[in-house]
């Protein structure tokens, strides 16, 4: 039955040992909401120790939700994730080096038939997500299942991502479209009539 987790077939989540495996998954994650702001080296060792994959320099603010409590999630190098960040991980979730996650966004792969009797009987299926590098996802964006996000992406704050983003654009809205791709604008404007100034950049 845990195979089926990953294969997008349909399942029960009411298997034991799919709980079984979850709670494990879970008590880790309580320990790591539990940290104490100044125990940054305590969460760098739960963080390896509960994702599949995590590179250097990432940091999650607590509280973290995650169905699994990271144990599908892929993280690249100097992944920054503000608070509230809900990984809905009962199947794979890849993300890219240097991607940034404003506050309560959700990234969900668990899906549920819209049949109703399938439903009573908790079923579900789950297709995975994939976000690419250097993305920013925008304060209380969703990211449903299935997405794939290419690098260099800005996904506009309350957005809900149902279908895949190509690289290099600023999408927005719901459903989330491409506005505009970044240009050269944005290389001398950071905010509004904001420019860069790129001598004081390090």
């Amino acid at each position: 039955m845990e195979e089926k987790l990953h294969s997008g077939a349909l399942y029960d989540t009411g298997d034991p040992q799919i709980i079984a495996h979850q709670l494990q998954c879970l008590d880790c994650l309580y320990d790591f909401n539990a940290t104490r702001p100044s125990q940054l080296e305590l969460r760098q060792q739960l963080l390896k120790k509960m994702f599949a994959d995590i590179g250097e320099d990432c940091y999650i603010e607590p509280p973290f939700y995650a169905n699994f409590g990271g144990k599908h999630v892929h993280f690249g190098k100097g992944i920054y994730a503000n608070f509230h960040l809900t990984l809905v991980d009962d199947t794979h979730i890849y993300v890219g080096d240097h991607t940034m996650f404003g506050p309560n966004v959700t990234v969900a792969t668990a899906g549920h038939p819209i049949e109703p009797s399938l439903r009573q009987k908790g079923y579900q299926y789950n297709a995975p997500v994939r976000i690419g590098k250097n993305c920013w996802i925008g304060a209380g964006a969703i990211v449903l299942p299935g997405v794939v996000i290419g690098d260099n992406v800005v996904v506009g704050a309350g957005s809900v991502v149902t279908k895949d983003l190509p690289s290099n654009v600023v999408a927005v809205g719901n459903p989330c479209r491409v506005l505009r791709p970044v240009s050269d604008h944005d290389r001398q404007y950071y905010f509004k009539n904001r420019k860069i100034d790129w001598d004081a950049i390090k």
